[in-house]
């Protein structure tokens, strides 16, 4: 029986366990290993910080999905790749072996990049330990008015310096929220129109910006990079993503950073009975931004080359998009469009990012209620 090992619950995995619920594979044994039972669907976080979800909006049931699936789930992270025995290693020590392994793990944040960060600062990857600590924020903030600075000039961190910023001005005057971006302008690389209405957003909503770097987190101040220090009561990291340290002895193909080299089929450039999508991947033919539009865009293909590739048959390209709609919320219910050169901003803007967010979550929320009698979780290999 050939084994696959679907790596990591992202955004592309949830797509191949929907197909694989809607046409399982005969005689083939999957297993899905991710560390956590749910997916928070990051598109919607920043409107979960703000006030305009609860967490169960944003959530997609990951084991109910698997076993919807006839997948096996084993609650878990890597720890270690081998792939000259073509086993992974997991941080309870188990071991899953595999035929054709698929990773969608996502991309990680390095705790101790940053001195004090560990001690001192919230980290918004992993999401779902992220969204755990925002109740202790929320009470924090109860108690009385709170300096909060968000670390990060990506799309991320404009979005939930926003978030942050409309839900605490809510609790009273006198919250300062204060973007930090190590530089450059906030979402630097997006066309001018884009970085003009972005800049206006942070303005009109009273965000601070700072283009200095961040060099150390104290408890009670950043320490930039001119020596200076920054009030602040709490950090909130949104920082680059960096690759899984464990890739590193992988024996995979890797980028310059770290992360995998895959080819147009979504396989390893060194290995291919080794599919990698998402952020913890890199395509060697057409290398893009690390977005989560890219890894649901790569869901169907990776499906379909699984399949493919189970059944020894030729494996079809991906052509990822060369444009994509970009969604930036503003905190409020609005939020800032982004296609190409062209931008757009209202709150139609942000009713079209909700039905769009909303109708993801939903689509494997439905595909999750279709469940099997029968949990097929199977031991580790010895």
């Amino acid at each position: 029986m050939k084994r696959v090992l679907l790596l990591g619950g992202g955004h592309a995995h949830v797509h191949v366990l929907q197909q694989l619920a809607q046409q399982p594979m005969a005689g083939v044994q999957v297993t899905l290993v991710t560390p956590f039972e749910r997916q928070m669907y990051s598109g919607m976080v920043p409107g979960l910080v703000a006030g305009h979800y609860t967490a169960q909006d944003c959530v997609i049931p990951l084991r109910p999905l698997a076993l919807a699936a006839g997948v096996a789930f084993v609650q878990g992270s890597a720890m270690h790749l081998d792939t000259a025995a073509r086993r992974v290693g997991l941080d309870d020590g188990s071991l899953q072996g595999y035929d054709l392994l698929s990773l969608d793990t996502g991309a990680v944040m390095h705790r101790g990049r940053l001195p004090g960060a560990a001690e001192h600062a919230l980290f918004v990857r992993p999401i779902e330990d992220f969204v755990q600590q925002l109740d202790a924020l929320w009470a924090r903030t109860a108690q009385r008015r709170l300096n909060l600075v968000l670390v990060g000039a990506g799309a991320a961190g404009v979005e939930l310096a926003l978030a942050l910023q409309h839900r605490l001005a809510r609790a009273g005057p006198g919250v300062q929220v204060t973007l930090v971006t190590g530089g450059p302008v906030p979402l630097a690389g997006y066309p001018p129109p884009v970085l003009s209405r972005v800049q206006r957003a942070l303005a009109r909503h009273g965000v601070a910006v700072v283009r200095q770097g961040a060099v150390a987190i104290e408890a009670d101040a950043i320490v930039l990079a001119d020596g200076s220090r920054l009030d602040c009561d709490a950090a909130v990291l949104a920082t680059g993503a960096q690759a899984p340290g464990w890739l590193a002895d992988s024996g995979l193909a890797l980028d310059a950073q770290g992360f995998i080299l895959t080819t147009a089929t979504l396989q390893s450039c060194s290995h291919p009975e080794v599919f990698a999508v998402g952020d913890v991947a890199t395509r060697s033919d057409t290398p893009h931004a690390k977005s989560g539009v890219y890894a649901v865009r790569a869901g169907p293909p990776l499906a379909l080359n699984l399949r493919q590739a189970i059944a020894g048959l030729p494996l079809q390209p991906h052509a990822a998009p060369t444009r994509t709609l970009n969604l930036v919320s503003c905190g409020d219910r609005s939020a800032i469009a982004a296609w190409g050169p062209w931008a757009a901003q209202g709150r139609w803007v942000w009713w079209l990012k909700d039905r769009i967010d909303r109708g993801f979550v939903a689509r494997y929320v439905a595909a999750a209620d279709f469940s099997h009698t029968v949990d097929p979780t199977p031991k580790a290999d010895p």
